[in-house]
């Protein structure tokens, strides 16, 4: 047992030897508190994504001709095409949330807004997804699915840039993962501007742009590792 003397100095509180300090109850409440905001994050990605197939409705076949049977399935492509995409863009979204607070060592209550507006983003893809998939080749929805992309890489970009910072690292990580981290959702946000771009021209051809994606992030860590050397060399 350790004896804490009270306030008034003529008090002595019995207390068990192996009883947690302050910092260490403190550290434990962070802790959780950062691991309930990441499980709520995973169930609201988990749901988004599962929401995706929700909106593709099977066809009703009317006639037994195997070829119009066939045909009925083939006019959905649209439809699978907008699930394939958003199914892989909420998950890029998901692994770049998953790796930025990864390396966060301690919750920060001006990390939950942040947080909670990217969610809200995600959780509006089904929608802007199922909205394409039903008009495939007009120019507002092309254009709406693509600023609703670029507006969650916005979000994405703006909650890792307040997560990961270099006081809030955890041990074997540097200032170039934080600059690597944060350059990942400006280079979907740039693809995503110009495949609205595309849209608003060639509707049909838009979500190519979107290959452009992996150029502008290795664009963007290029800058970010030269910039580095010049500091580091300079």
């Amino acid at each position: 047992m350790a004896a804490k003397r009270g306030k008034g100095g003529d008090q002595a509180v019995a207390q068990p030897a192996n009883a947690p300090d302050d910092e260490t109850q403190v550290s434990h409440g962070e802790g959780l508190a950062l691991e309930r905001m990441v499980l709520f994050s995973d169930a609201v990605f988990a749901i988004a994504i599962t929401l995706l197939i929700i909106e593709i409705h099977p066809p009703h076949l009317e006639g037994t001709v195997v070829t119009e049977e066939i045909n009925a399935v083939l006019r959905l492509w649209p439809s699978f095409f907008s699930f394939a995409l958003s199914f892989l863009v909420i998950g890029r979204f998901w692994i770049g949330h998953h790796n930025a607070f990864s390396v966060v060592r301690h919750f920060d209550p001006a990390l939950v807004w942040p947080n909670l507006h990217l969610l809200m983003s995600i959780a509006f893809l089904p929608f802007a997804t199922a909205f394409m998939g039903a008009n495939f080749g007009h120019v507002v929805p092309m254009v709406f699915y693509n600023l609703t992309l670029m507006t969650v890489a916005l979000l994405s970009h703006r909650l890792i840039r307040k997560a990961v910072r270099i006081d809030n690292l955890r041990p074997g990580y540097d200032a170039g993962d934080i600059k690597h981290l944060r350059a990942r959702g400006l280079g979907v946000a740039i693809g995503a501007f110009v495949a609205a771009i595309v849209a608003c021209f060639y509707p049909n051809f838009s979500q190519f742009a979107l290959v452009t994606i992996p150029l502008w992030q290795y664009l963007l860590d290029r800058r970010t590792h030269r910039q580095a050397s010049i500091v580091r060399h300079g």
